[in-house]
């Protein structure tokens, strides 16, 4: 990882009929303002939300096992559709620093996101390949000589989305969540879209700070924000909609 992450949750601009603290405290509903009037946002899920909810709680509380076969696979998943042509050594190699791994072996930093930030990496390389592989190679703009490390960034993505989300608390605490699980009603994979586009904003961000390693943390609230901003938007109901997806190609 890439130090301690100092992540903050509170949200520019949030509009309310109520305060944000009767959120979970009996309330079935709030109301923030979206589309020029006041939309009501329902704490009591839908049978569909809460299953979803669930099931990607349980992804988010798996750890990376190396001895497991199916992670050994999903790494092996991860390698070829990142290096198609070029055939893996091992789960062990020297090969996987190209990739932005701190060493030889990937499995040591999945310690801070677990096996769904490997899940997220490969989602994103299989479903915008184009832009995973330009951020991967650093194709665009000005980069700094001391690069932040794709992979490693990623798994620090990962772990900044689950936190901003605020997923693992019993009660909802921001209105962000509530808008993320109306969305996850619409899409499964709400999650790991939301993966990709937190990516490719950060490096949007990287590109317009001129930043380096050491900014890394900075870049990566920078993202957060815009991302909430985003999520708060009046016209955003699916991830498709918010304005920095279109950078994905």
């Amino acid at each position: 990882m890439l130090g301690q992450l100092a992540l903050w949750a509170k949200i520019a601009n949030e509009a309310s009929c109520g305060s944000p603290r009767w959120i979970g405290r009996g309330l079935s509903c709030v109301c923030i303002k979206r589309k020029g009037a006041y939309e009501r946002i329902c704490m009591n899920l839908t049978p569909v939300q809460e299953e979803r909810l669930q099931r990607l709680k349980h992804r988010m509380k798996v750890y990376f096992d190396p001895s497991r076969r199916d992670h050994q696979e999903a790494l092996k998943a991860l390698w070829h559709a990142t290096y198609p042509d070029q055939e893996l050594q091992g789960l062990i190699s020297e090969q996987w620093k190209d990739m932005g791994w701190q060493g030889r072996d990937p499995s040591t930093d999945f310690r801070g996101a677990g096996f769904i930030s490997l899940e997220n990496l490969l989602f994103f390389a299989k479903t915008f390949s184009a832009s995973f592989q330009r951020l991967l190679k650093k194709q665009c703009g000005n980069r700094a000589t001391w690069e932040y490390p794709f992979a490693v960034a990623g798994v620090n993505i990962t772990f900044m989305i689950m936190q901003m989300l605020d997923l693992q608390s019993t009660k909802p605490r921001t209105f962000v969540r509530a808008i993320f699980i109306q969305m996850l009603s619409e899409d499964e994979w709400a999650f790991d879209l939301l993966y990709c586009v937190a990516f490719v904003v950060m490096d949007k961000q990287w590109l317009d700070k001129n930043a380096s390693y050491m900014d890394f943390n900075e870049v990566l609230k920078s993202t957060r924000t815009q991302l909430e901003r985003e999520l708060m938007l009046d016209d955003v109901m699916r991830i498709e909609d918010m304005p920095s997806y279109s950078l994905l190609c």
